[in-house]
């Protein structure tokens, strides 16, 4: 053989060599990335489905039904609900700008989102706690295990905190938007948690789940389960599955309540 040919052989099986390791990790690297059930190693991150721009139900309906949900069936989520109320909590609505799906002001952004996860009750998901990154749609582990019924503790007891398949713990670090508007940042971080949990309401409502707002629960021991540094101050926990009983508004009734009230 030639050195030529020889050359040529080494080449091509180098090629070959080097493209079936590069698609070995990659094989590796999806499935640590996007399977969450094989994810157990704190700090991996797990990438969510793309949000969906359209739903099932329009606005309308979703603000008539909405209600604060304490009742919830033993069903799992799937991880397609979850990425996308997280999405209509914080995700990302003009990737130019980098602005979100809730107002804030200045743009200053300075809530965090945590996932607590119970076992086996996000499919694709281990138990443990999460906290969502906005700007590559993904969740990255905070810490392994239930720690639902400690959480449910911390909230004064709140027993659906603990049976809920999921809640959704919003913290705020006050300096992002302080460090602006001074004192006043304090009054537009409290809007915007109230923007935030508004927008879970009603995308839990349009994916036929349902939630409540928990604002009662001491703060250090909601910090400490979460793994959230000490500079975050937990404003929200909002457990998140499907409702017992489900609420539609009847439009008769709301006619005949408005004729009433306006006969005086």
């Amino acid at each position: 053989m030639k050195i030529r040919e020889l050359v040529l052989v080494v080449l091509v099986v180098t090629v070959i060599a080097v493209s079936l390791v590069t698609y070995l990790y990659y094989l590796q690297f999806k499935k640590e990335e996007v399977y969450g059930e094989e994810i157990v190693e704190v700090g991996k991150r797990i990438l969510l489905p793309y949000p969906k721009l359209t739903g099932k139900i329009s606005v309308e309906e979703a603000i008539a039904n909405r209600r604060s949900v304490r009742s919830y069936e033993d069903k799992p989520i799937t991880l397609e609900q979850l990425a996308q109320i997280l999405w209509a909590a914080q995700g990302i609505t003009e990737p130019r700008r980098r602005f979100r799906a809730a107002p804030s002001a200045g743009a200053t952004y300075p809530l965090e989102l945590y996932v607590v996860v119970g076992e086996n009750t996000v499919k694709n998901l281990v138990a443990g706690v999460y906290r969502y990154d906005v700007h590559t749609h993904s969740l990255i582990i905070v810490k392994k295990g239930d720690i639902r019924r400690a959480l449910a503790r911390a909230a004064l007891g709140q027993v659906w905190v603990e049976k809920a398949p999921l809640s959704i713990v919003i913290t705020a670090i006050y300096g992002r938007t302080t460090s602006r508007y001074g004192e006043r940042g304090i009054r537009y971080v409290h809007i915007e948690v109230g923007h935030v949990g508004q927008n879970i309401y009603l995308q839990s409502v349009a994916l036929g789940l349902g939630t409540v707002a928990v604002g009662a629960f001491y703060d250090d021991q909601v910090r400490e389960l979460i793994g959230a540094s000490k500079e975050e101050q937990p404003l929200y926990i909002m457990p998140i599955g499907y409702p017992q009983n489900i609420y539609k508004l009847n439009p008769d009734e709301l006619k005949r309540y408005y004729e009433i009230h306006r006969k005086g």
